[in-house]
This record gives structure tokens, sequence and C-alpha cells, in this order.
């Protein structure tokens, strides 16, 4: 069994201020758990409406353009650049937004 090397407070805390994650978006932070599932689904929705509606116009075109439409289609060409989840900032860069805002308040009293 190998031994850990066990870590000092300070090593805690700053392993902590790298790895833990903050919201600070904006929002309510429980709204991403219903936000995120949506924008998922109506980038899969959108994806969906378009791929048929490609499909829906092989039999009016031309061989060169109807292997072009199939090729996006089975490629998902649609899906790139699409909707992405942002990474929440880390606690260290959310505690020095912190206390710029309130040096900034206590300037202005």
């Amino acid at each position: 069994m190998t031994s850990r090397r066990s870590r000092s407070p300070q090593d805690k805390k700053a392993l902590s201020y790298l790895l833990d994650r903050r919201n600070c978006y904006g929002e309510n932070a429980k709204s991403s758990r219903k936000a995120i599932p949506f924008r998922k689904t109506r980038e899969n929705r959108e994806s969906r409406r378009k791929a048929a509606q490609d499909l829906s116009l092989l039999p009016r075109l031309d061989e060169v353009s109807e292997a072009v439409t199939e090729s996006s289609v089975r490629h998902d060409v649609y899906r790139v650049g699409g909707w992405q989840k942002v990474a929440d900032a880390s606690l260290r860069d959310h505690v020095k937004m912190q206390d710029k805002r309130r040096e900034r308040r206590d300037r202005a009293v």
C-alpha cells in the first residue's frame, strides 16, 4: 500500500482555490439545471429539423447537390459551432472579483 503525502492546511486551501468553481454568470444558479437540458434539446431539435428539410429536397436536386446534401446530413454539419456550456469561474478568480467590487464600493462611500 502506498502512503500518500499528507497536505498542509495551506496546500489544501491553495488546491481548493484552483479546483473549486463558482457560478458567476449572473443568473439564478439553480436555473442551470433546467436551462442546460433545454438548450441541448433545442439544439438537437434544430439540427434534426434542418436535416429533414434538406432531405425533403433530395428528389428535386441534381446528383452533385444531392451528394453534398447527403454528406452534410450524415456528418451533422449543422451542429458545428452550436451552443456550448461555459465553465464556471474558479474560486480564486471569483474571490478576486469580489474583492475588486468591495474595493470599488468602499471607495464610493
